[in-house]
């Protein structure tokens, strides 16, 4: 089957986003511009990953230029977007690998979500990801400059830490119908 890449260059919009309730949360990216919506579903952890290491390459480029760059230092608060997710939610594929660049010459964060490969090792979803081959697998690529990678990352990191609060003894989640703690040699808190 041959490859689908879903390409923004600039999107007018890049989130993360969920679908649910606490504990029970899907978690997408979300990609638009002219009216073309884009939408993959991830791991929580992934967001998690994603956003961290967006906003520790963006202080990166800050830090190496000395601070004449256009990446602000944080995301600007007029450019926040609160709104949920666009509609409808038609996920195009579960991503697999992820990758990010800072293309210099631009001044563009290059960020890169690949299909998982079924059937398949890591080793061959990250090999897979550096290659364009066109029988390889589907792949989201959006280009964003360092302001609004910023502020999705801001968006990425409350919408992690706003699931269920940790417990206290073990930090796992707590769920609203009680918790069986491991601390707590299985005793319901």
């Amino acid at each position: 089957m041959p490859r689908q890449v879903f390409f923004y260059d600039p999107p007018e919009r890049f989130v993360a986003g969920t679908v649910g309730e606490p504990g029970h949360r899907a978690f997408y990216l979300q990609a638009s511009a002219r009216g073309r919506i884009t939408t993959v579903l991830l791991e929580k952890g992934q967001v998690a990953a994603l956003a961290e290491r967006v906003d520790e390459l963006l202080d990166e480029v800050v830090r190496r230029s000395g601070g004449s760059t256009t990446v602000p230092a944080l995301a600007p608060p007029e450019m926040m977007d609160s709104a949920p997710l666009d509609t409808p939610i038609d996920e195009e594929f579960r991503v697999g690998t992820m990758a990010l660049a800072w293309d210099d010459a631009v001044q563009l964060l290059v960020v890169e979500a690949q299909a998982v490969i079924e059937g398949e090792g890591e080793e061959a979803d990250e090999a897979a990801l550096f290659e364009d081959d066109e029988n390889g697998p589907s792949l989201l690529r959006v280009r964003l400059n360092g302001a609004m990678a910023r502020v999705f990352a801001k968006r990425a990191l409350e919408l992690v830490s706003a699931g269920r609060p940790p417990c206290p003894f073990c930090s796992l989640p707590l769920d609203p119908e009680g918790h069986v703690c491991p601390r707590q040699n299985g005793y319901r808190r």
